[in-house]
């Protein structure tokens, strides 16, 4: 297995480990009711992959955040009546390309409620979005177009590497490129950066909201982070639709409500890189985007890899040990 099929693997094979031991928890308190879709054998393929062993593990850490998660979203565990099912779901991946990262959801359609989560092993990036002259990153991530000088900006750097993907037959790697970070990397940031900065112009408050949304996430979601003894569990509760009660029952703890940003204070190169800008907002929020190629290949295209540097205080954060011998 390759590092991105094998990082693939891993992380659907905690999302059905999470939705299993949803379902075997909650089948003793309500009705519950598996969408069986093409994600869902698709993630159950990818952990029957391992042994029981590291099965067993995988189950041992969805439980230990599963548990917690039954205790701050009590409408889980709690109905209104018989016709008041959960049904339990593994999402398409294509809904993360519109902005929805989560990867199961739990929905109580007599409640009109749901709640989703984003499952990740052992890795943070928040999204893996690519540049390439057809790509219009505006209008995909903000639904503001990008302009045609950036088009112009960016076609004279691609278009050389399609030719040189073409004439070598797809042959052709990155490294026989002399210094392809300042040829290459650099213009394309230098453009993406004058380009990002032209669409804020455009609505500063709405921009800044919406670039976090697209990239973070636009629904409300917990993001559970496997680690090798450790669970990590964070909740985005950007528009106030976690941790809500269930009648009297009231959560355990309390995960409030996270400010989105309206500003975009800075976007400046990582110190000492060619790679990497960093994108700074008002109310802690902040963004490093790091261009790679994604493959050892030319290509016309490049890839980021986007990662949340820093969140308002008010993003809940909780870290559970799970015992090693357990």
């Amino acid at each position: 297995m390759g590092n991105n099929s094998a990082q693939m693997v891993t992380g659907k094979a905690f999302e059905y480990a999470i939705l299993k031991e949803f379902q075997e928890k909650l089948d003793e308190k309500t009705n519950v009711v598996v969408i069986n879709n093409e994600p869902l054998k698709t993630a159950k393929s990818c952990f029957n992959e391992f042994d029981h062993q590291e099965q067993g593990r995988y189950l041992l850490i969805a439980s230990f955040a599963v548990n917690f998660l039954m205790d701050i979203e009590p409408r889980l565990s709690n109905d209104i009546d018989k016709d008041d099912i959960l049904q339990l779901e593994i999402l398409i991946d294509y809904q993360g390309q519109l902005g929805d990262v989560r990867d199961i959801l739990a929905i109580r359609l007599v409640q009109k409620w749901e709640i989703g989560v984003s499952a990740k092993n052992n890795h943070r990036a928040v999204k893996h979005s690519r540049l390439s002259n057809t790509i219009d990153f505006g209008a995909k991530w903000m639904g503001v177009k990008c302009s045609s000088t950036y088009f112009d900006e960016i076609g004279l750097i691609f278009s050389p590497l399609k030719d040189i993907q073409i004439k070598s037959n797809r042959t052709a790697k990155w490294s026989s490129l002399e210094d392809h970070h300042t040829t290459v990397y650099v213009p394309v940031l230098n453009a993406f950066k004058k380009e990002l900065n032209r669409i804020y112009d455009t609505n500063p408050s709405y921009i800044a909201s919406q670039l976090i949304e697209y990239l973070v996430g636009n629904k409300d979601f917990y993001k559970v982070i496997k680690g090798n003894n450790s669970v990590e569990i964070q909740a985005y509760n950007l528009h106030g639709t976690l941790n809500l009660p269930f009648q009297d029952i009231l959560p355990k703890f309390n995960t409030p409500r996270i400010n989105l940003p309206d500003k975009i204070i800075d976007i400046s190169y990582k110190k000492n890189t060619k790679t990497t800008l960093i994108v700074e907002f008002n109310n802690d929020w902040k963004l490093s985007f790091r261009i790679h190629n994604a493959s050892s290949r030319i290509e016309p295209s490049l890839k980021f890899d986007i990662n949340l540097l820093s969140a308002p205080n008010s993003l809940f954060v909780n870290k559970l040990s799970v015992p090693q011998g357990v």
